[in-house]
């Protein structure tokens, strides 16, 4: 049994053969469910310009979700910080805080959301990718707003978000919590995390190292089933390792169809050895290993999956073989 919080990443994947408004309707369902099944918090991420991927601001979402449940924190996992002047994310998600207290996460990321140069440029009003320094310096500088300038009470907790051991670095230096996208950086875990924890400086936001670790995880009640809806993604991947988003999410039986080249074959598998794909017995096991490697004090789920009834039965199964306590 897994005894540490588990959490969900909603990713809003744009079906094909539906539209963006069914996939807002299918994220409004899918934050009361994982509320009734007692996950610990769910987040929202941010991305651009892809036919796979809605388009959906991550603070929109979680103020739509957070009308809609009780209990469960909410946020950004992440808003990615060179698309936005920093004291509007300290006045989008402190105003959040304040309407819905100890509810709220700002999970801030680096990455553009994009595999799009023009669009990566459309969102930073034409300027270039963003320095070490300069995302250093935004980031710092929404912090600063949050407590200096917004001061509508209770604050956001902030995260950062990570793939990379610099991440990790700038996460320790700031005495921030860490999320990690072992997702999608898989190989950068260990290290990163161990940067993390020892060169951690605690500060308001964080009396010590915090981690939680985002793992992509499919579980149904077969192996071959847990394949099947896996399939999708695995097309979408396929795409990704050539620097292309630019195809709809497929359904299962057009994923099966799919042929993978060698070089993807191996690639795939390669990362998904390192996921929670399976029986529930299967990934119980597979998420209390990479807990117990990682020394994670919360793992973060993500289901990729095509129908929205498959993936909230993926986060039933788990949540059956967990015994989670609450978040602190």
């Amino acid at each position: 049994m897994i005894s540490i919080p588990l959490s969900a990443l909603e990713v809003a994947m744009v079906q094909a053969g539906a539209s963006a408004a069914d996939t807002l309707r299918d994220t409004a369902e899918f934050a009361r469910r994982v509320e009734e099944l007692g996950y610990c918090r769910l987040w929202y991420a941010e991305h651009h310009h892809s036919p796979a991927i809605g388009a959906f601001p991550p603070v929109v979402l979680t103020a739509h979700a957070a009308a809609l449940t009780s209990s469960i924190r909410l946020g950004s996992g992440g808003v990615l910080a060179p698309n936005h002047a920093p004291i509007m994310l300290a006045e989008q998600f402190g105003t959040l805080a304040a309407l819905h207290e100890d509810r709220i996460d700002l999970g801030i990321g680096r990455g553009p959301g994009t595999f799009d140069e023009s669009t990566a440029r459309a969102l930073r009003r034409g300027a270039g990718p963003t320095t070490d320094d300069e995302y250093r310096d935004d980031v710092s500088a929404t912090l600063r707003f949050l407590v200096d300038e917004v001061a509508l009470g209770p604050l956001p907790e902030p995260w950062m978000l990570s793939s990379s051991p610099a991440g990790a670095a700038l996460a320790a230096e700031l005495g921030l919590p860490i999320a990690f996208a072992h997702h999608i950086r898989p190989d950068n875990t260990l290290a990163a995390l161990d940067h993390y924890r020892e060169h951690f400086s605690p500060s308001r936001w964080c009396a010590r190292p915090r981690v939680l670790v985002c793992v992509e995880t499919v579980c149904a009640e077969t192996q071959q089933e847990a394949a099947r809806l896996a399939g999708p993604m695995e097309v979408v991947k396929s795409r990704l390792l050539k620097g292309r988003g630019d195809i709809p999410f497929p359904t299962p039986d057009e994923a099966a169809a799919h042929s993978f080249a060698p070089d993807e074959a191996r690639a795939l598998a390669g990362f998904r050895a390192q996921q929670a794909h399976g029986t529930p017995e299967t990934v119980a096991k597979r998420l209390t290993d990479l807990a117990d490697v990682t020394r994670a004090d919360e793992l973060m789920l993500v289901t990729p999956v095509y129908a929205l009834a498959d993936r909230l039965r993926s986060y039933e199964l788990v949540r059956q073989h967990t015994v989670v306590p609450t978040a602190s």
